[in-house]
């Protein structure tokens, strides 16, 4: 390639230089692709593609600077010597693009604290020294951007116009920043031989809710009486007609409802009345994920359609700026996503590049938050709910908040300034007829006032009626209660869910506990031992429960796991107790107030849904939390401090973690060259705590080429630290039993 020929990416990885002007090009092209796709649903559509499309054409045209340029010409991976964001920083800020300058400057680095930058002498710009030179990056742009506009404009063919106008509220900067990453990251994965074809398939709301009318149909539930199954026919019916605005909903039906298929046909019927383009299922637990999404491939997708193209499912964090994994970043791309909780709003609180990468997706979605009241702790619900009502005012949103415990939060002070209308969608009348069902089929026996270690507690539960499911606090709890039972009375006696395992594994323990409760050859003689990701959401119908002290909300969604449509009987039991710490048994802090106040309610006998909006009142109040306009994180996010929102707002804040590899034909793949899919990211592994892969000496994965900034490091668990019964914990309590270190898991 001659040397005068601009170039945006070096030779690397056995592929060429890529031009400038190929790689401009193709950025404007996918940027404003998304752009378009976004703007017909938000009140801000021209602004948001014009400055779409004035970010696309300069972010990267610092790169155009001599010395970075030689660089780029030479075969080597140094840094360029000029971070490149400042060049087209500065143009745009010259011209008043504001929203367009701030999109290049954070398009590498992340979103900036906006109070923090304007009190600088020279606001939003690169104020280091070059290095072995006396000037700053700002400086040296300053001299050179004539020159950087002379080139840039000999090499594209047409320059946009630039609106002067500001970022009409905080969320405008994060979506158009994605559009802008997205496009970004997808050339430079294509142009290094990693870019992924994926399958761009219209939500086609019409024919979906046509199959799944047949699906539902087709069901012949078992054990099910003549009372409930008349509800659920009524609460279909009601969702079928959907809704007659947009806007936030509420779904209190209680278990046994059928409320994944009821509220999809409502979501279904929202996207053909207000036009929606994809359709979003939040769930609070990975687990819950693989079991819902099971239900939708099988109701909704067209035959001759990939399933997994169709509805995709997302259990943890996929973000990637190595250019070799760039590809198996998790894009929301799928007309149908069924994600966490945890990614769905740390998405949305987010000023990382990588981690914004997916978030233009969301706008014209009907979105169903579903088990809300496990969605998120209590006091990130301010913010949280200010971003749920500007996804609907201001980016063409349809949605809903479910739970058979649902606290009615937005009518409390502590969660929002203003008094909010949230509809019921299946009415009133329906929601009493349904609860009414409800009285007989479990009860809640006082609280088991003796604390028990280990040992106690693992008698006590096989001495409960079975089967039966036991929910712990923390992983390394239920962790080693299972392998306790394990250990006293074999492998068959128990099964163990939590997020140590990965997807793959988690998926085959799902599918075996649905056999055993199904087959009627089974005798009950075993538990399923596992962490707070099984108490709500799972279809599955135990004989009794357990349940460490917690929340009232959690209580009674343990219950809904146990005798669901009565078919045992009633008065079925599900029980709290407390444990007492020791080397394996521990308390997880989160949950001491939330316990505390659930143990008044059992004293004042107000067990049960109806008081789960004032459990979460005392709690708030508890914790002297400040009314919600005086909420740090909703101070933070009205001043546009990016970062502070980013760091503050954390569903689990589990310190840093990494993802690790527990395949080892994977791994081995990964480290000779192989492309990874998003599945394979997906399944193939786990999250785990720095301090947890320090403890064990996990090694890491060489993928061929350098982390950056933490999210590209991976690692991998061998078979001696990882099995599919405990996951990674198999190595974290062989390590606990040989030096007991006081940790929470």
């Amino acid at each position: 390639m001659e040397r005068n020929v601009l170039l945006a990416h070096s030779a690397r990885f056995g592929y060429p230089e890529q031009t400038y002007k190929e790689h401009i090009s193709e950025v404007i092209r996918k940027a404003c692709e998304s752009a378009s796709k976004v703007a017909p649903y938000t009140p801000f559509g021209e602004l948001f593609s014009s400055v779409v499309r004035a970010a696309a054409e300069y972010h990267d045209l610092g790169k155009l600077d001599e010395a970075n340029q030689e660089v780029l010409r030479g075969k080597t991976s140094k840094p360029l010597p000029l971070d490149h964001s400042d060049g087209g920083t500065a143009y745009l800020l010259g011209k008043k693009s504001i929203p367009a300058a701030l999109c290049v400057l954070s398009h590498h680095a992340g979103l900036p604290s906006i109070p923090e930058e304007k009190s600088k002498v020279h606001p939003f710009r690169i104020n280091v020294h070059v290095k072995n030179d006396e000037k700053t990056v700002r400086e040296i742009t300053e001299i050179k951007l004539a020159r950087y506009i002379s080139k840039h404009s000999a090499e594209m063919e047409f320059i946009p116009d630039l609106l002067e106008r500001g970022a009409p509220g905080k969320t405008f900067l994060r979506f158009a920043l994605s559009c802008l990453v997205d496009a970004d990251h997808a050339d430079t994965a294509r142009h290094y031989g990693r870019g992924i074809d994926v399958d761009k398939m219209s939500l086609n709301a019409k024919e979906r809710l046509h199959l799944l009318d047949i699906y539902v149909n087709s069901l012949r539930p078992k054990d099910v009486t003549p009372e409930r199954l008349s509800i659920r026919r009524e609460f279909y019916k009601a969702c079928r007609e959907g809704p007659t605005s947009r806007g936030l909903n509420s779904c209190s039906m209680p278990v046994g409802t059928g409320k994944t298929t009821s509220v999809m046909a409502h979501l279904l019927m929202s996207a053909l009345h207000f036009n929606l383009r994809k359709i979003f299922i939040v769930l609070p637990f990975t687990n819950i994920i693989d079991q819902s999404v099971r239900t939708y491939r099988q109701s909704l997708v067209v035959p001759g359609e990939s399933p997994e193209s169709v509805v995709a499912a997302h259990h943890h964090r996929a973000e990637y700026e190595n250019p070799l994994l760039m590809a198996a970043s998790f894009l929301w791309d799928a007309p149908i996503t069924v994600t966490t909780a945890v990614q769905f709003f740390e998405t949305l609180a987010a000023n990382r590049p990588v981690a914004l990468r997916k978030l233009h997706n969301l706008a014209g979605s009907a979105i169903f938050i579903d088990e809300a009241h496990a969605a998120l702790p209590a006091h990130l619900w301010p913010q949280a709910w200010k971003w749920l009502e500007d996804l609907v005012q201001n980016w063409g949103c349809h949605i809903v908040l479910g739970s058979g415990t649902l606290a009615h939060f937005w009518k409390l002070q502590e969660f929002s300034e203003t008094e909010v209308m949230v509809p019921e969608i299946s009415g009133g009348s329906l929601y009493q007829k349904a609860s009414g069902l409800e009285d007989r089929r479990i009860v809640y026996p006082p609280i088991i006032k003796e604390p028990m270690g280990i040992d106690d507690l693992c008698k006590w539960i096989i001495s409960l009626p079975g089967p039966r499911i036991v929910v712990m606090n923390t992983v390394q709890s239920a962790a080693a209660l299972a392998n306790n039972i394990n250990e006293a009375q074999g492998r068959n006696a128990v099964e163990h869910l939590s997020t140590a395992i990965a997807p793959v594994h988690r998926r085959d323990t799902l599918d075996r506990v649905t056999v055993r409760l199904n087959d009627s050859k089974d005798d009950g003689s075993w538990t399923l031992v596992a962490t707070t990701c099984a108490e709500a959401g799972l279809n599955f119908s135990f004989r009794s429960a357990a349940r460490e002290l917690s929340s009232l909300a959690s209580l009674i969604q343990i219950g809904g796991r146990v005798n669901r449509e009565c078919e045992k009987g009633t008065d079925c039991q599900v029980w709290s107790f407390q444990i007492r710490e020791d080397e394996l048994l521990r308390k997880h802090p989160q949950f001491s107030t939330s316990a505390k106040v659930l143990q008044q309610i059992f004293d004042e006998n107000k067990v049960g849904p109806d008081f789960c909006t004032e459990a979460m009142m005392r709690e708030v109040r508890e914790k002297n939390s400040v009314m919600a306009k005086d909420d740090l994180i909703v101070r933070a996010e009205k001043q546009g401090k990016y970062p502070d929102v980013a760091n503050l707002f954390k569903v689990i804040d589990e310190g840093e973690t990494f993802t690790v590899i527990i395949d080892s034909d994977f791994k081995e793949r990964l480290e000779s060259g192989g492309k990874p899919t998003r599945q394979e990211m997906q399944n193939l592994t786990v999250k785990m705590r720095k301090m947890h892969i320090a403890n064990l000496g996990l090694p890491k994965v060489k993928v061929g080429f350098p982390r950056v900034k933490g999210y590209d490091e991976l690692f991998f668990c061998p078979p001696e630290f990882y099995d599919s019964f405990l996951g990674y914990m198999r190595g974290v309590l062989k390590i606990l039993l040989l030096s007991p270190e006081d940790c929470i898991a």
